[in-house]
């Protein structure tokens, strides 16, 4: 049975930083494409960025250079570092797994098979 668990979420100012973390069971974070997606009040969800089997990252234009997504293969986790965080980053963050896909990741969340519960992030100015 395959669980993603979020955490590190929170509320932080403008201009501060958070780390989230995605402990994953039941599954290998490095054997198929991982990923963030966010949800804002209101808004569908969105895609964030995404790491494949060979660690090739991919990220949404709003949050180049200021988020990185990385792994820790041994520890199983999956980490989105946010930096410089800006009000509309305020959303709710879910992890995302796959199934086969394992390069190439796709954007869409239904190519994704399996979900967190989400960590709430709130940026205030």
């Amino acid at each position: 049975q395959v669980q993603l668990v979020e955490s590190g979420g929170g509320s932080v100012q403008a201009g501060g930083s958070l780390r989230l973390a995605c402990a994953a069971s039941g599954y290998t974070v490095s054997s198929h494409c991982v990923g963030w997606f966010r949800q804002a009040p209101g808004k569908e969800r969105e895609w964030v960025a995404t790491i494949d089997k060979f660690g090739f990252t991919t990220y949404v234009d709003s949050i180049k250079g200021r988020f990185t997504i990385s792994r820790d293969n041994a520890k199983n986790t999956l980490y989105l570092q946010m930096n410089s965080l800006k009000p509309e980053d305020t959303a709710m963050y879910y992890c995302a797994a796959a199934e086969t896909m394992n390069w190439g990741c796709l954007s869409p969340s239904y190519t994704y098979n399996y979900w967190g519960q989400g960590t709430q992030v709130t940026v205030s100015s």
